[in-house]
């Protein structure tokens, strides 16, 4: 379960840097497309950051549950 967590941690890490690539090609050609990639970008590190806290914290209450027991 905590290598599936990991692994969606650096798929939005991808996503992220996909759409800052898109970005700097976009926006001087297409700036409505840039606006939607830069939305994407900061969701993505967002989401990043959010699942990547939240992995932390499972691993910490699994870590504490193990030394109780």
């Amino acid at each position: 379960m905590i290598n599936i967590l990991r692994y969606t941690e650096y798929l939005y890490i991808i996503v992220a840097g996909f759409s800052i690539y898109r970005i700097f090609t976009d926006w001087n050609t297409d700036r409505n497309s840039a606006y939607f990639f830069i939305f994407f970008a900061i969701v993505s590190i967002g989401m990043f950051l959010f699942r990547r806290s939240y992995r932390k914290k499972f691993e910490q209450r699994k870590q504490d549950n193990n030394k109780d027991t």
